[in-house]
């Protein structure tokens, strides 16, 4: 017994002093790693994903589909790292949901026949759903820029009368209201990094407005793009717009309103109506059962 006890102690130090030299082996590669500039043992998900995203399937697989483009630019993915990453998931995800598919169905419903049928329902729903997450994520987004929007336009006019010029209140916003802003700095950023290389800050505002697609941006840009032109002449177009957009969302807020009553009668009529019913009308039943089961 004491023999025992003390080969187990004498393995648990040996585990204890091994587990402590490959810490110390894993600490110096990933500093040479880093060092060398090349990425550590922990980013192996994230390089075996790089890998999967620049596959020439998955690159196929987005570069044909239109939409995929236009929705990754609304998000605002136009790195190539990050169009490699969605093709990566617009891969992965249907070979992933399949092979679940599959061992769930061999694991409970062994005796299912044809075993194809759940996996390929699978394997297209895991195709056509990163394009879904994807779409909602652009329409989410159109609508938090349309929201700042109506906080973009007053700063831009305070900029203006200030004396600054159209790039330089758009360099200010972009580096000072991030939190702010978020989506909108965004974009900025990337259309004064363009401007930065040489490009025209008009056309470049143009280009991302047709991109996003949002109606209170692209107004905004053709405002923008006036005061380039002209130097001036544009604070009363910027006042009108901002009474538009808040017209707008005071237009919005009374039709969600009205959808919100018209809602809670109907929940109203469901749920309240027929307890209503059964306190006014359950004693006049009760009383009329009493009566007829004289007789």
């Amino acid at each position: 017994m004491v023999l025992l006890a003390g080969a187990l102690m004498f393995l648990a130090a040996l585990v204890l002093v091994g587990g402590q030299v490959l810490e110390h082996r894993r600490r110096d590669r990933r500093v040479s790693e880093r060092l060398q500039g090349r990425t550590g043992s922990d980013d192996k998900i994230g390089a075996f994903m790089r890998q999967l995203g620049g596959s020439s399937l998955a690159q196929r697989s987005v570069s044909l589909d239109n939409e995929t483009q236009v929705l990754l630019n609304r998000v605002g993915w136009r790195k190539a790292s990050q169009r490699s990453l969605f093709a990566a998931f617009q891969v992965g995800v249907p070979i992933v949901l399949m092979g679940l598919t599959f061992l769930g169905q061999e694991l409970f419903f062994p005796q299912a026949a044809p075993v194809w049928i759940a996996p390929a329902v699978a394997l297209g729903i895991g195709y056509l759903l990163p394009k879904r997450v994807l779409a909602a994520a652009a329409k989410y987004r159109q609508q938090r820029i349309a929201r700042e929007i109506a906080t973009f336009i007053p700063l831009l006019r305070i900029l203006f009368e200030s004396g600054m010029a159209v790039e330089q209140s758009l360099r200010v916003l972009g580096n000072d209201a991030q939190r702010l802003l978020p989506s909108l700095t965004h974009e900025l950023r990337l259309i004064l990094a363009r401007v930065d290389s040489g490009l025209e800050l008009g056309e470049e505002l143009g280009k991302t407005a047709r991109l996003l697609e949002v109606d209170e941006f692209t107004d905004t840009c053709i405002i923008l793009q006036q005061l380039i032109q002209q130097g001036g002449g544009a604070m009363k177009s910027l006042l009108a717009l901002k009474q538009l957009l808040d017209d707008r969302r005071l237009t919005r807020l009374q039709e969600y309103i009205s959808k919100m009553s018209a809602k809670m009668s109907v929940v109203m009529m469901v749920f309240l109506f027929p307890a209503l019913l059964i306190v006014l009308g359950g004693p006049a039943f009760i009383g009329i059962a009493r009566a007829l089961s004289h007789f």
